[in-house]
């Protein structure tokens, strides 16, 4: 948490910029708002401030109907983080707690349930059961607010074990029942295609979309994903079934949101979905924090500043990515593409009804592991450590969940045969979230710093990039696409 003071000061100026780090719970009202809210300020001796959203919640706090705190871009600090609290923020994002309940999201993380519980308390200010009541609470709201999906259908696709725990849910947090809630609203067109849910995923500006949605075609998988039309669309593999999720920005004349259609086999996924594509786009992200570290560079800060919104992209399957990484090593994106999309279309599942280009999941580790890779086009040290890679998914000796701890999981890559740094930090980057990979080896990096006219060996490039800590994945990010 900031202090007193900053939390203060961030709530008198109504700095957006606060929206989702810090709830600030008004004594007087029994409301919290995020910091942004166009209220009147409250007496500094009314105002609590928590780092959740459920920490305001649990102190008896209900949400502000008129600036929505649940509804804003989740904190950056549970992405970047490496420790217990910040393992456990993004599996209860991912809907571990609504699948596996607590003893599993413990396990996944190596705690006893109630070491866990001590953890998050003391750093969240809330139980994993709180957070995940009020990621289900938020869910339903978005889902009454914006969809005409049956009452019944709401409680279920937001992770409610009952209809009895949703109401008392939503009246509880909201101070409103159900029916109330979608009854203040006018309910807008929200589907695209029959049988689609339409979100809006709000974000912190700025974002250069339209470079990440080159970033995103360069590398799509033929069958598994696609772009057209300023839409990026691709196949998910959820723990319940497929879903096809369709991504643009939305009207400028909104606050900054991307659009999201979601067509889903078991709509117990939408959490898990909205989670991973966030976690694509990079939705959580703080650019004002990375322009303040990146801009003043003397190297870096030219291209920083054309592009200040621009995002490190995870990926919606850490396994996925993995895999795709170790079909990359030593050949063109190009060639890496094609690749994979041959291994989609012999072992990926089949979509029972296409849709547009996009025609099968890309297949699970286990999948691969039972097929025999012998005739793919790739080297047979490559092939062995494709091989050795997905045995290690398939069997849980490697797991790249949102809870994965990163360190042990790039001590795990490298004991396997035929994957070295490049590769992993490659992983780590992309399939674990982590903000502060560099790649010094890479050809894009080295051929970017020598048209910036810095020397570009391997040790010279690592040590330029010690000035961008914390954020070298998105110093990389401008390095490659200076590339053009």
């Amino acid at each position: 948490m900031l202090s007193q003071n900053v939390c203060y000061l961030a709530v008198k100026s109504k700095d957006a910029r606060f929206d989702g780090m810090i709830y600030v719970g008004v004594t007087s009202t029994g409301i919290y708002c995020r910091p942004s809210c166009p209220a009147m300020t409250p007496k500094p001796e009314h105002m609590r401030f928590y780092p959740t959203a459920a920490a305001a919640q649990q102190s008896g706090f209900r949400a502000c109907k008129r600036c929505r705190p649940d509804a804003v871009p989740g904190s950056p600090e549970w992405n970047s983080r490496n420790d217990v609290a910040g393992r456990a923020m993004r599996l209860i994002a991912d809907g571990v707690v609504n699948r596996e309940g607590v003893p599993g999201l413990a396990r996944r993380i190596g705690y006893s349930a109630r070491q866990l519980q001590r953890s998050l308390v003391a750093e969240v200010g809330a139980s994993p059961l709180a957070l995940a009541r009020a990621q289900r609470a938020l869910m339903a709201r978005t889902l009454l607010e914006t969809t005409a999906l049956p009452i019944t259908d709401v409680a279920f696709a937001a992770g409610f074990s009952s209809v009895r725990q949703f109401n008392e849910t939503i009246q509880a947090v909201f101070s409103q029942t159900p029916s109330e809630l979608r009854s203040r609203i006018h309910l807008r067109e929200t589907t695209s295609e029959a049988g689609s849910i339409r979100l809006r995923l709000p974000y912190r500006p700025p974002m250069e979309f339209a470079d990440l949605l080159a970033f995103l075609s360069t590398r799509a998988v033929p069958g598994v994903e696609e772009v057209t039309d300023g839409t990026y669309r691709r196949v998910l593999h959820l723990p319940h079934g497929l879903g096809i999720a369709a991504v643009r920005p939305g009207p400028k004349s909104e606050p900054p949101h991307l659009a999201c259609d979601l067509q889903l086999d078991d709509l117990r996924d939408l959490a898990t979905a909205i989670a991973r594509i966030r976690a694509l786009f990079d939705l959580d992200a703080d650019p004002m924090s990375i322009l303040s570290r990146l801009s003043p560079d003397p190297l870096l800060g030219p291209l920083v500043q054309k592009a200040p919104g621009r995002r490190a992209p995870c990926h919606v399957d850490p396994d996925e990515l993995a895999i795709r990484a170790v079909l990359g090593q030593q050949v063109s994106v190009a060639g890496a593409r094609t690749i994979a999309g041959r291994i989609a279309q012999r072992w990926g599942a089949p979509l029972s009804r296409p849709s547009g280009a996009l025609t099968h999941a890309f297949p699970t580790p286990a999948a691969l592991a039972a097929a025999s890779l012998d005739d793919l086009p790739m080297p047979g040290s490559r092939r062995r450590a494709l091989h050795s890679l997905v045995a290690a998914l398939a069997d849980g000796t490697i797991r790249l969940d949102a809870g994965a701890d990163r360190d042990a999981v790039a001590q795990a890559l490298l004991a396997l045969p035929g994957i070295g740094p490049w590769t992993v930090a490659y992983i780590r980057m992309r399939a674990l979230g982590d903000p502060d990979v560099f790649l010094p080896t890479d050809l894009g990096v080295r051929r970017a710093l020598e048209r910036l006219g810095a020397p570009a060996d391997p040790r010279s490039a690592s040590s330029i990039a010690e000035a961008w800590r914390p954020w070298r994945s998105y110093a990389l990010q401008h390095l490659w696409a200076s590339l053009g």
